[in-house]
């Protein structure tokens, strides 16, 4: 079985990072960078449009 998981990059800092999408709180819910700090929605996190419906997903 492959393990799911969404990739995220932030748009102040640009720093990468994976998180299983079950990890992480709904797509609209407000997110903060684990770098930086920045706080947005977790959507505006997602990296790709796949990996945005990956995390709507679950």
């Amino acid at each position: 079985m492959e393990e799911t998981y969404a990739r995220l990059l932030c748009p102040e800092c640009g720093k990468h990072w994976e998180s299983a999408p079950t990890d992480l709180p709904d797509v609209s819910t407000t997110f903060h960078c684990p770098s930086c700090h920045a706080t947005r929605r977790l959507s505006e996190f997602a990296r790709t449009e796949h990996d945005l419906k990956t995390m709507k997903q679950f």
